[in-house]
């Protein structure tokens, strides 16, 4: 078994996968949906309404509609620190 934040990685490489599909980016329903499924008691629990929306807008850097893996790890990496007072 690999060490938990290795598995960690892993998952968050498949779950990116998983919502892309075919393409190697997300659209911003793809965004939507995979923070709503993946992350509901992060958006429940926000002590900021808007810090979700602002991390969001700022990933689609191009403004071209597509948000790529590094974009999303910087999502989760930005909702960790946003909620880092729930655990």
């Amino acid at each position: 078994m690999p060490p938990q934040m290795e598995h960690a990685t892993e998952t968050t490489m498949f779950t990116f996968h998983k919502f892309a599909g075919d393409k190697s980016y997300l659209t911003k329903e793809d965004l939507r949906v995979l923070t709503e499924k993946e992350f509901p008691g992060f958006l429940e629990n926000q002590k900021d309404p808007l810090a979700v929306y602002k991390i969001k807008k700022d990933l689609d850097q191009c403004r071209d509609g597509k948000v790529g893996f590094q974009s999303c790890f910087s999502l989760i990496a930005g909702l960790t620190i946003a909620c880092k007072t729930l655990l």
